[in-house]
């Protein structure tokens, strides 16, 4: 295949892939980011294997003040 043949396909290809949007689906999204919902559970099944340098926050962060 000659050079001009082969760069209009890679053209063409990133082109589609350009203007390519695929549906988002959010409520998965939301739960993918959302969390550990677990992670009471797990801290008390897994409570041997945490040290002291373990930073763990359970809480809502604080806020920083400067």
């Amino acid at each position: 295949m000659g050079r001009g043949r082969q760069k209009a396909k890679h053209t063409k290809v990133a082109r589609d892939l350009k203007y390519f949007s695929p549906d988002t689906n959010y409520n998965a999204l939301q739960e993918e980011l959302g969390g550990n919902p677990r992670l009471e559970e797990d801290l008390a099944k897994w409570s041997e294997y945490i040290t002291d340098d373990d930073e763990i926050d359970t809480d809502e962060p604080e806020s920083k003040t400067a």
